[in-house]
């Protein structure tokens, strides 16, 4: 008998009568034989398993389709496990905040959540527009099980939040709507140093101030007009929820008296939910021109048709006003228009010329370069065009503007500027009394701030 020759010896003594095991081998044989088939039957089918779909736990099919932005997993919210039973680990709470530049997976990523549960998220109707894109500043509150999301609530607006669940099905969306009060506020000032200090003497924010000044923008120069003495009146709305105020919301009605004029406006929205403020007469106060089309620190040159030009030293014409400001200060559209003109101009530098109706254009000069609007693009007031700079004959960053009617230069500060559409003759009545009861609130206003101060 040959010697065992594997790693584990067992050391049984042979057996002197091995005729007596011939039955034995006899027997092991034959059910050697029996078992040869079953042996070969089973190879077969493993090798057939082999060939099969292995499906995985979330059942993720070949698509052609595009994918979505977010570079994730490709699956669909009808896979989706369904087995947080009872027992499994407690709910943890993350809220993420959104930084520069930050994605949502990127956030994912960082706190070791389901990318697979991401993708099924954002290919959920009803959520994809809401997380699609964020902004700086943020927050998305997320509750999961050790990675695997089970809800997700993000802030859409002060009245909305957009939540989404798990459940048996999958993922429900829902947009859940808050009660938000909104609260009618109002208050009277004088102002003894500056507009922004008389405002906030009164407990008026900056914001609402300068919402304020741009309902009067075209009737007051805020920087150059604005007098010790002038008064103003303002009612605006408050959105508070639960108890807690968001935020200053839209002026309701303001006066503004400047210089012993009285400018009054009051906010109206017409039965298609178009809103604009329009004068007690009905007048809009926007009119179709801007005084100022750049936000300036101080005017450099007024209109003058004898100046002695700085640089030639010879008495040439200002027919425009400069506006000192900054390179790069923002340059707008004063009204709507067309650019017919968008190059270098002479002494003017890089120029642009708006035609507007009524044979009215505005040129914009010394720009240090020229924004999207090319010539023959149509443009809206308010709309940037180019950027301050002091390009062709200038001494310092300004903007040269210049204001013409049938050729003719006009003074920018002081021309009569053509007023926007009024209330349409359908809406006056409608239109009257709504406003009508903010006039007297208006006056009672002032009336207390007068009463308060004779005490």
């Amino acid at each position: 008998m040959k010697p065992y020759s594997g790693s584990i010896r067992h050391d049984y003594k042979d057996s002197p009568n091995e005729a007596s095991e011939t039955p034995k081998r006899h027997w092991s044989w034959f059910l050697f034989g029996l078992s040869l088939p079953l042996l070969v039957v089973t190879l077969f089918l493993v090798t057939e398993s082999d060939e099969s779909e292995v499906v995985p736990v979330l059942d993720i099919p070949k698509t052609t389709e595009s994918p979505v932005p977010l570079s994730l997993p490709q699956t669909t919210s009808a896979t989706i496990d369904s087995d947080l039973e009872n027992g499994d680990p407690p709910d943890e709470s993350i809220q993420l905040s959104v930084g520069p530049g930050e994605s949502l997976e990127l956030l994912f990523r960082r706190h070791d959540l389901s990318l697979a549960d991401l993708s099924v998220i954002s290919r959920l109707s009803g959520a994809a527009t809401h997380l699609r894109i964020l902004l700086p500043g943020d927050e998305i509150n997320i509750t999961h099980q050790e990675g695997r999301v089970t809800s997700l609530m993000r802030e859409i607006d002060e009245a909305s939040v957009l939540s989404i669940v798990r459940e048996p099905a999958g993922f429900k969306v829902e947009i859940i709507e808050l009660h938000v009060e909104s609260r009618l506020v109002g208050a009277h000032g004088v102002i003894e140093r500056s507009l922004f200090e008389a405002s906030q003497d009164v407990g008026i924010s900056d914001n609402v101030t300068m919402n304020m000044a741009g309902i009067f923008q075209w009737d007051i120069d805020f920087i150059q007009d604005v007098r010790i003495g002038d008064e103003f009146t303002v009612m605006y709305e408050e959105l508070w929820r639960e108890g807690v105020k968001l935020k200053d919301g839209e002026i309701v009605a303001a006066e503004f008296i400047n210089q012993g004029t009285s400018f009054r406006a009051a906010r109206y929205i017409n039965d298609n939910g178009v809103s604009g403020y329009f004068t007690p007469e009905g007048r809009s106060v926007r009119k179709a021109f801007i005084r100022a089309p750049v936000d300036f620190t101080r005017i450099s040159s007024n209109f003058n048709p004898n100046r002695r030009h700085p640089m030639l030293n010879t008495i040439r014409a200002h027919r425009g006003v400069d506006y000192a400001a900054p390179t790069g200060t923002p340059i707008k559209a004063a009204g709507d228009g067309r650019v017919t003109f968008r190059s270098v101009r002479n002494g003017y530098g890089n120029a642009i010329i708006l035609q507007h109706g009524g044979n009215i254009t505005t040129l914009y000069a010394h720009m240090s370069q020229f924004a999207q609007p090319r010539i023959g693009t149509r443009v809206r007031q308010g709309q940037t065009i180019g950027f301050v700079g002091m390009s062709g004959l200038a001494t310092g960053p300004h903007l040269h503007y210049e204001y013409r009617v049938n050729g003719v230069h006009r003074n920018p500060r002081t021309v009569t500027l053509p007023p926007a559409d009024p209330v349409p003759t359908d809406y006056r009545e409608s239109f009257q009394m709504t406003v009508a009861p903010l006039w007297r609130q208006l006056d009672a206003y002032r009336r207390t701030k007068f009463s308060l101060n004779s005490n």
